[in-house]
């Protein structure tokens, strides 16, 4: 395999999820700009289509669509339409996922209900669909949005953690049984990441320096961040990297974080 360009997607078709802001947004940019023939999707469509329309305007090819992750028979149509206009699909990755901060005695049901459906549930209808499409052709790559909160936890995060945990565990299912038909499954585990959903929390001077401090770098990261450990997953640069997960979290989880020994 040619060194110079394993990072390139020139010709492959990704399917990227949520990429109406965000994450999401970077990593469809990204993976535009890398080469990739993008569909940009999204709940909102008219987000996805913004995007799509970001990359054309750079002279990529990118097209987009409305998913709800959380229907299956969406999901299903929406990867088989792409497989077949396209004449295949290479990469998917996926990256929507909610959280509601709440003390495990205080939470509702219906709350439960609301981040397992799209956090877990959504999830696994992509693994699926993507995974019987790829196993068909005998390629392509997976790649899941998991998080810190697999590893660490702090008050008020019991279900989203489980969530992402319960992510990295799918994605290691997947890459096992996936595996012997050519297609790679991983996750990408991101620190704080600065995005519209964490807003609120940057807008709390005492919470926002907390998990400043909390990084080895002192600092939050930036959703453009994220787009080289996704499209290293996603790329034949990774053609031998399945079922784990890449933390790109500022050495979050590297340090404890809570002092520093007098004279270092």
């Amino acid at each position: 395999m040619p060194s110079h360009n394993i990072f390139d997607l020139t010709g492959k078709v990704a399917a990227i999820v949520g990429s109406g802001s965000g994450i999401g947004e970077a990593v469809a940019l990204g993976a535009a700009r890398a080469g990739a023939r993008v569909v940009s999707l999204d709940i909102k469509a008219e987000a996805a289509e913004n995007v799509a329309a970001q990359a054309r305007a750079e002279g990529c090819d990118c097209t987009s669509g409305a998913l709800d992750i959380r229907d299956a028979a969406a999901v299903e149509t929406a990867f088989q339409s792409i497989a077949s206009s396209h004449g295949g699909l290479d990469i998917v990755v996926c990256t929507p996922s909610i959280n509601v901060r709440k003390k495990i005695l205080d939470y509702q049901d219906d709350e439960l209900d609301r981040v397992l459906d799209l956090n877990l549930k959504g999830n696994f209808y992509v693994l699926r669909s993507a995974g019987r499409i790829m196993t068909g052709q005998r390629r392509g790559s997976i790649v899941l949005f998991s998080s810190i909160r697999s590893q660490a936890v702090e008050p008020g995060q019991s279900v989203y953690a489980a969530t992402k945990a319960g992510i990295v565990q799918m994605a290691r299912t997947a890459a096992s049984e996936f595996g012997p038909y050519g297609v790679r499954v991983n996750a990408v585990g991101p620190g704080v990441i600065e995005t519209p959903l964490t807003a609120p929390i940057k807008n709390n001077p005492d919470w926002f320096n907390a998990y400043s401090a909390k990084s080895a770098m002192n600092r939050w990261g930036k959703a453009e961040e994220m787009v080289g450990p996704t499209l290293f997953l996603a790329s034949d640069a990774a053609s031998f990297v399945t079922g784990t997960i890449l933390f790109a979290d500022g050495g979050w989880l590297a340090q404890d974080g809570r002092f520093t020994p007098p004279g270092m």
